[in-house]
């Protein structure tokens, strides 16, 4: 008989395999299914998980295993731990190694053998996985050695957590450092259900002194209903020396001194002590959880700065009630110049405006209505069975009326607007994403043509929707293949009829809808990514144009450029105009910079900073639209202007309406006394000409001098060149 090999570190693998804490006397039950399945897999009586000690071998599983000799000199699975694949053995009669050996030839009369050794993570031997029979086997093929080999990973995965549970057994802290001072109630116990140890807060939750553990056991803690089915639990445990495999419940029934009730948390876990186990329970007062559940519920359901409902507490609101099925109105409510007030007035006093504003309409609203904060300064209220749509513009008005009262917060008085979009259900809409929708989609109606609007969704808003996606898409083509085309309509002095200049004016040469104007597409363009980049086309190809008229016959002609608000936002706006001028060779005289209102206010500080810097080159700045705001007459007093530009709306009206004729010679009055240019739109007539003229306006702009026309065409009317030239 040839006696198996001693490793070279056989003092290491030795004292690895006791980090696994097996011994003769005791089974690890985690690996009797793996033993099991090898033995009904290859049909085997016998099956093992055997450990290779010092000298002698010991079962961590089998079955089917009578008496044997455990000696280590005579073991298969010692030859076996030698090798780095499966040892197979078809008839150990018949094998030189084993032919003499006592398991072969005594009562055992072991005949087939096949094992795959088991490592250690560091990779030293520990024992092998075996299937043995008492006949031959020809026909163990490679298919049965790659089973084998899978049920030794899973066998090394089972004792490695041994290995970590024993390990963490023997390093386990004296209980005081462990969890004497932890807030969870930790506690204890041993086989007896004796409580060993527990810290204040386990005593504490069930009423008693950090003393009264020498008189109590665990099952104690319990009431009188759950403890028998939890001593059998305990009892299984004992018998199983692990809590592995025994279904824990997560839950159990507290009992304090007084003898009151309240549901409890139950983590149980176990470990070997002396031969013995103890255990520990953690446990946790559920009335607290609870508590915390609803908190959670309460941040996922209520705007912390207001106190109404968020988001998405608003959007599961809505479909609630249209799944019933419910008519309702959602009015979407959004503050006018809330920016202006948080970076003049700081955002803690804007907070403040936020939190009465959403007081002031929540007292509004009814007991089935639902007011919530959706964002920023955005609101939302739901009407649950709102469906007249008269009466919902009416709550609408009178909400955004109650918003539009004095703020009085830290003596400071504050006026706020906002503008509304409603939508009705079912007629409107009939899903809970459609409905709040369609009430963004009258908001930014509303918000479009004015503030302090209210504006009910009508179909027409979702085409038009439509239609900017649609154009959105369209103008990456547009710029890629340069279908964007400059008009320019003539500006004239009042005083000789002369054309002083001109207003550039985009249009979109569309392949398939032919010559579009701004309001079809500039929506889209000012609200996308391309709105800079196709304003500085227009700001280059205006400059190109205006220079080119100056060389060739139009020595003092000016251009106006309208600028869109992405422009104050992307690059630098002032260096960009300067080159532009340079590449060009034209005077900074000759460029007009035409801004709105909504510019100014939607970007303050960065675009007086600009402003003020062309201003300082030479540039002149236009006030377009002008007495259509609300903050026109303050900003006359901040902005570098050179030139107001009255809104066509007053000179339409200025032979019919005192009130129109008053607003316009206010205007031209108030220009004057700021050393400012004035120039009035829309002029359609000889009549609106000649007011005008008596009137001391300086410049006029409309078709009665000539509609935007082509620069070919502007040519004609300079009367200058070439027509057909094209710009250099």
């Amino acid at each position: 008989m040839k006696c198996p090999a001693i490793f070279p570190n056989e003092s290491e693998r030795l004292k690895a395999l006791a980090g696994y804490g097996l011994d003769e006397e005791q089974m690890l039950k985690s690996l009797d299914p793996v033993v099991h399945i090898a033995s009904r897999m290859f049909d085997m009586p016998v099956a093992a998980v055997n450990m290779i000690g010092s000298d002698h071998v010991f079962f961590a599983a089998s079955v089917g295993v009578g008496k044997v000799d455990m000696r280590r000199d005579v073991s298969f699975c010692a030859h076996a731990i030698t090798q780095a694949d499966v040892m197979v053995v078809p008839d150990a009669t018949l094998d030189e190694r084993f032919h003499d050996n006592p398991l072969v030839t005594g009562d055992t009369n072991l005949r087939f053998y096949a094992g795959v050794p088991l490592f250690s993570p560091e990779g030293l031997a520990l024992g092998a996985l075996c299937v043995i029979d008492d006949r031959p086997h020809n026909d163990f093929s490679q298919e049965d050695r790659q089973r084998l080999q899978e049920l030794a990973k899973m066998a090394a995965d089972r004792l490695e957590l041994r290995r970590i549970e024993v390990s963490t057994e023997r390093t386990r802290p004296p209980f005081e450092e462990y969890a004497g001072h932890s807030s969870t109630p930790v506690v204890w116990f041993d086989e007896h259900l004796q409580i060993i140890e527990w810290n204040q807060a386990a005593a504490s939750a069930h009423g008693y002194q950090l003393r009264d553990k020498r008189a109590l056991q665990f099952d104690l803690l319990l009431p009188e209903r759950e403890r028998a089915n939890f001593r059998e639990l305990i009892g299984h445990a004992i018998e199983a020396g692990s809590l592995d495999h025994i279904d824990v419940p997560l839950e159990a029934t507290g009992l304090r001194y007084d003898d009151s009730e309240f549901r409890i948390g139950f983590s149980l876990f176990g470990w070997r002590d002396a031969g013995h186990m103890k255990f520990e329970a953690i446990l946790k007062d559920l009335t607290s959880q609870q508590r915390e559940e609803e908190e959670l519920r309460q941040q996922a359901n209520i705007d912390g700065l207001t106190g109404l409902a968020n988001r998405g507490k608003f959007y599961r609101s809505v479909e609630e009630v249209l799944l019933s099925p419910a008519p309702a109105t959602v009015l979407m409510i959004d503050l006018d110049g809330f920016k202006d007030v948080n970076d003049t007035l700081g955002h803690t006093l804007g907070d403040a405006i936020l939190c009465e504003v959403a007081n002031r309409l929540q007292q509004l609203a009814t007991n089935n209505d639902l007011v919530a904060r959706i964002g920023g300064d955005e609101f939302a209220i739901l009407l649950a069975g709102v469906t007249d749509s008269h009466a919902a513009v009416q709550r609408a008005d009178a909400m955004i009326h109650a918003i539009t009262q004095p703020i009085t917060i830290d003596g400071n008085e504050v006026r706020v607007a906002a503008s509304c979009g409603l939508a009705l259900a079912p007629t409107q809409a009939q899903e809970a994403l459609e409905l709040v929708g369609n009430a963004d989609l009258a908001l930014f109606k509303a918000k479009s043509t004015g503030r302090g609007r209210v504006f009910m969704f009508v179909p027409a808003l979702r085409m038009e929707a439509t239609a900017r996606r649609l154009y959105g898409l369209e103008l990456h083509r547009a710029v890629d293949k340069g279908e964007f085309v400059m008009f320019y309509q003539p500006q004239i002095s009042m005083v000789d009829g002369s054309i002083t200049g001109a207003e550039a004016l985009i249009r979109w040469h569309h392949p398939e809808r032919g010559i579009l104007f701004p309001a079809a597409f500039l929506p889209a363009l000012e609200g996308g990514p391309l709105a800079a980049t196709v304003g500085a086309w227009i700001l280059n190809e205006a400059c190109a144009q205006a220079a080119y008229w100056r060389r060739n016959g139009a020595p003092r002609f000016r251009i106006g450029v309208n600028l869109c608000s992405a422009q104050f936002r992307v690059g630098d706006l002032a260096t960009e105009v300067i080159e532009i001028l340079t590449r060009h060779g034209l005077p900074a005289e000759a460029l007009e910079l035409e801004v709105t209102e909504n510019i100014v206010l939607d970007n303050d500080d960065i675009v007086l900073e600009i402003l003020q810097r062309l201003h300082a080159h030479g540039v002149g700045i236009a006030f377009d639209d002008f007495g259509t705001g609300y903050a026109s007459l303050s900003l006359l007093k901040s902005y570098p202007l050179s030139r107001i530009k009255i809104d066509q709306s007053f000179v339409r009206g200025i032979l019919t309406s005192k009130r129109d004729a008053s607003v316009i010679r206010a205007i031209i009055d108030m220009a004057k006394s700021f050393d400012l240019e004035t120039i009035a739109e829309g002029i359609e007539g000889e009549a609106e000409y000649n007011y005008l003229r008596n009137e001391k306006c300086d410049e006029g702009q409309g078709y009665f001098f000539g509609k935007p026309m082509s620069a070919p065409q502007f040519e004609l009317l300079l009367g200058i060149g070439n027509s057909a030239r094209a710009i250099a």
